[in-house]
């Protein structure tokens, strides 16, 4: 059982709240509570558990939310990443939290979409979390030391080819990156072999220190870079070029089929979430998706911001499913 820091923060009414969470909604209407807990709500901190790393770029994306949400609602927001198994620690703790709204899960497509394709996981992507809301999607930029000769996908196939071995580093088995990664394998016969991290920072360290060829990252890292000279920008994938770095072309546009999925970026909650809570939470993630400080965060990191309804984010995500499960059946993607 894990230990949830906030257990001993007893507030009036937290114990009226546990016990009603497993009503029925016939009962908590006649009770009366969901007005009195929309009203109450929150009453001591909230915890945003985001995908990845500390000090990652999902991890920045929590803190400008939780910063907002805290001024808003006069309550400290705590941003708990939870790195390690391509996002399932993360996803499994915000699980099994309390349906109370005090506990929340920003992540990333892949522990709600490939990871549980690839391996069991230990919750059920759908039926153990309440969707709120898609802030973003995007997709994963390729990347290469400034030293490597090539300069698109054309002249990387070329060069791949006369290595005969180029190792790549992502932020993950079952990630975007290494499906794309993947993918690229099949389709070009480039002879590929995917090394994961817990996160891209370190994979980047890797490539620089010519441990790894080449390596996959998000839009707002390979930025970074770029200005600094020390990458060449291969392309990027998903189904449009990036506002931060128009000048880097998809693959699609390079003449490459298959690489136009993108990935999301979303706020969700465990299962069982009471429908005022839910409400409130949506309203202020979706207004703050539009504010300036999250789009600004949102479109440097090479996602372009969304903020869909519940409704909306839980028929993108059964839709997208088998479309990841074709693609990850033809780079023939594994967890071993």
């Amino acid at each position: 059982m894990r230990h949830d820091p906030t257990a001993h923060c007893h507030t009036p009414g937290t114990s009226r709240r546990r016990v009603v969470v497993g009503m029925g909604a016939g009962a908590l209407l006649a009770a009366g509570w969901p007005a009195r807990a929309q009203d109450a709500y929150p009453t001591k901190p909230i915890r945003i558990v985001p995908f990845g790393t500390p000090g990652g770029p999902i991890d920045a994306v929590a803190r400008v939310y939780g910063d907002e949400i805290a001024k808003r609602w006069g309550q400290p927001v705590l941003v708990d990443a939870k790195p390690g198994a391509s996002g399932i620690v993360a996803a499994d703790f915000v699980a099994k939290a309390p349906a109370d709204g005090y506990t929340l899960l920003l992540t990333l497509s892949l522990t709600h979409t490939t990871v549980p394709i690839l391996r069991p996981v230990p919750y059920d992507p759908a039926k153990d979390f309440q969707p709120l809301t898609q802030i973003g999607t995007g997709g994963p930029m390729l990347i290469v030391p400034a030293s490597n000769p090539a300069s698109d996908l054309k002249s990387l196939i070329e060069w791949g080819k006369a290595k005969g071995r180029v190792t790549y580093g992502t932020w993950g088995i079952g990630s975007a990156a290494h499906i794309m990664g993947e993918l690229l394998k099949r389709k070009t016969g480039i002879p590929l072999e995917h090394v994961p991290y817990k996160g891209e920072s370190v994979a980047h360290l890797d490539m620089f220190g010519g441990v790894l060829d080449i390596a996959w990252a998000n839009p707002s890292t390979a930025r970074g870079h770029l200005q600094a000279g020390k990458v060449k920008a291969i392309g990027i994938t998903g189904s449009r070029r990036v506002g931060t770095l128009p000048q880097v072309p998809t693959f699609t546009e390079q003449g490459y089929e298959g690489f136009a999925l993108d990935s999301w970026m979303g706020f969700m909650g465990p299962a069982g979430l009471p429908a005022p809570l839910v409400d409130k939470l949506v309203a202020v993630l979706r207004e703050l998706t539009q504010a300036p400080a999250a789009r600004e965060k949102l479109l440097a990191l090479g996602f372009e911001p969304l903020g869909n309804t519940p409704a909306e984010f839980a028929a993108n995500q059964r839709a997208e499913i088998p479309r990841w499960a074709e693609v990850i059946a033809t780079a023939q993607v594994s967890v071993n």
